[in-house]
């Protein structure tokens, strides 16, 4: 039987819909709260008339991360892991928040894989947890050196923690992936943290646009090549994610033009991004609200990151979906979402 945490969010859903349409294998999955389930229900509405028994299929458990008698129920029979839950936050005020998730969570997945003697363990990261050269036009690789004394961000901080977490699993019997996507892109999540929110703040108007780079990924890539690597024999590798690598101002552009809205023309450069998030800062002490715009992405804004992704083709055979395909796959079912936003 199959486990995967994080099934109500963007990668998790879409790898529900994968597993479940498959059909070889039982599949359960893990959730904190009820009402995101519906999330997962149009997701799966987006690629099936049969949605509703597609998702019936699967056996939901109600469990926390950090809550070890719930997650030992739920690890009952189960030979495959998909770790796909964890807290995507850049405020700095997130921090031990973000360490109880992504880290000390990461570590009781770790643990209950090897007490029930599991199979294998995909643990879905970040880019972000990969390390960064100094010259700009070098591609990064699994191969990059992290370097703890960069000025990391909270949330890349702690994906890189948990990743250590997954290493010290492999040393103690387990066999385990890491996979680390760019940027998701992936229908059905229009708000919050994910980049469904991109696309319906460009459709809303966007007056400024970046020059920065980083890595894009269709979900369906994300899940495909997870699938791929746990039926393989490959174990204890990491491989990045990436489609292609593209400047924030393209991505806007291709969007709006696919919205039939107006792209951004306006460069917000590195001086106005600083004063942003200053601004933003100073808001959240006197307000006490969130914080929406750190001095991480701010810099992650105009810098430029290009990832390599030879490793997984070379793996796999694997061929990426181009990123304007997914744009445009996304954009439609953003259109027809409309009357429900």
């Amino acid at each position: 039987m199959i486990l995967v945490t994080g099934g109500t969010g963007l990668v998790g859903s879409h790898l529900l819909y994968r597993l479940v349409s498959d059909g070889q294998q039982k599949v359960r999955a893990i959730y904190r709260r009820k009402k995101t389930l519906k999330r997962v229900a149009h997701v799966f509405s987006y690629f099936s008339d049969d949605a509703e028994t597609l998702f019936n299929t699967i056996d939901w458990v109600e469990a926390d991360l950090n809550d070890i008698p719930k997650l030992q129920r739920a690890f009952k029979g189960i030979t495959h892991v998909y770790h796909c839950a964890a807290f995507v936050s850049f405020e700095p005020d997130k921090y031990h928040q973000l360490r109880k998730i992504n880290i000390e969570g990461t570590a009781n997945i770790v643990n209950l894989c090897i007490s029930n003697a599991v199979d294998k363990l995909c643990y879905v990261s970040s880019i972000a947890a990969i390390g960064h050269h100094e010259d700009s036009s070098k591609l990064i690789t699994e191969k990059t050196t992290w370097n703890p004394e960069d000025d990391n961000s909270v949330y890349a901080i702690t994906k890189y923690g948990a990743e250590l977490e997954v290493w010290r699993g492999t040393q103690e019997g387990l066999n385990a992936i890491i996979v680390n996507p760019g940027i998701i892109l992936g229908a059905g999540y229009w708000n919050g943290g994910s980049s469904g929110n991109l696309f319906r703040k460009i459709h809303s108007g966007m007056v400024y646009y970046v020059k920065g780079v980083v890595g894009y990924v269709d979900v369906f890539d994300v899940v495909d090549t997870m699938a791929a690597l746990m039926k393989s024999s490959i174990k204890n590798e990491r491989f990045i994610l990436v489609s292609e690598n593209l400047s924030f101002k393209d991505f806007q552009i291709k969007v709006a033009n696919e919205l039939s809205v107006n792209p951004p023309k306006k460069e917000a450069k590195a001086w106005l991004l600083s004063i942003a998030w200053r601004l933003d800062w100073l808001r959240h002490k006197i307000t006490g609200s969130r914080r929406s715009f750190s001095k991480h992405t701010a810099k992650s804004a105009v810098s430029i990151t290009k990832y390599d992704n030879t490793k997984i083709k070379d793996a796999l055979g694997f061929l990426f979906k181009p990123i304007d395909q997914s744009i445009n796959e996304i954009c439609e079912l953003y259109k027809k979402d409309l009357k429900r936003l």
